[in-house]
């Protein structure tokens, strides 16, 4: 854990513990409150891997797509093709459109669906593992950052709304005309008048931003909190085995968290399937004409 309660010859305090589970592993160190140049290597790293992993996960399940009986795997799949592919008719009503759109927010859900489900697996697990590897490496073990969630930093869910924000632009262009767009950028919601002008292109502009950055925002601060819910949990065990209340607080630990993790499966699809709808809605908006 954290370097300053091993050198006072204890194990960490509970806010050693949790601040040292919420430090990245960066690719250096940060100078200032936003630094651009420094990157969350374990973030890149975890949602890199997912998305290969859903994406070959994906491509094995249509590879073995069969006529007859479906298996599990396949009715599980053809549930979610058919879900997304209900959701993304009832809002965007270009057939042409729905060929992208639709494999993308299908993309988006099972992307997002793997990053939050990294919060299932046991709070130390990785970390350890890591440390163990940092400290053969001739390193500092107790400063072995590794986060695992990568839709807990905010970096990873306002990127993929940046994405999003890309695409309503793309589409914005390609349904309207760049002309087209750059005038109801500056004729709507109040009028095309002159006079208006500047209104309507604020107006515009604080849009656009407040959907991105909400849109990050939301996932962001619901898989922070339950991060930092299955860090306190993980600490009633430690706490109750260092107080002499052992047994009592390991049974309320493993309580907590089953309780927490079954309603977490709920709270990881649901963000999932959020962010997937705004992403077909900000999307189908950038169809409409104003």
């Amino acid at each position: 854990m954290a370097a300053e309660g091993n050198l006072a010859g204890h194990g960490p305090t509970a806010g050693e513990y949790i601040g040292h589970h919420l430090k990245h592993l960066q690719s250096h160190e940060q100078t200032g409150i936003v630094d651009f140049s420094v990157f969350n290597v374990d973030s890149l790293f975890w949602s890199i891997l997912l998305g290969v992993v859903g994406l070959f996960f994906m491509w094995r399940v249509a590879k073995g797509v069969t006529a007859g009986v479906p298996g599990r795997t396949q009715a599980a799949v053809e549930l979610l093709l058919e879900m997304v592919d209900n959701q993304a008719k009832s809002i965007i009503h270009n057939a042409t459109s729905r060929k992208f759109v639709g494999p993308l927010a299908l993309t988006v859900f099972v992307w997002i669906f793997l990053m939050n489900s990294m919060d299932f697996l046991p709070v130390d697990l990785i970390p350890r593992i890591w440390e163990a590897i940092y400290g053969a490496a001739g390193h500092d073990p107790h400063h072995a950052y590794m986060r695992v969630v990568p839709t807990a930093d905010l970096s990873t869910t306002l990127g993929l709304s940046c994405g999003v924000l890309l695409v309503c632009i793309y589409y914005n262009i390609k349904i309207k005309g760049l002309g087209g767009w750059v005038h109801e950028l500056f004729a709507a919601p109040f009028g095309d008048k002159w006079f208006l002008y500047p209104f309507n292109f604020a107006m515009q502009i604080i849009e656009f931003l407040a959907k991105t950055v909400s849109h990050g925002m939301r996932l962001f601060g619901n898989m922070y909190a339950g991060e930092l819910l299955f860090m306190l949990i993980a600490l009633m065990g430690g706490v109750g085995f260092a107080s002499g209340t052992g047994i009592a607080m390991w049974i309320g630990h493993i309580l907590a968290g089953t309780a927490w993790a079954i309603f977490h499966i709920l709270i990881v699809a649901l963000q999932a399937f959020i962010f997937m709808m705004l992403t077909l809605v900000y999307v189908g908006q950038a169809h409409d004409a104003h």
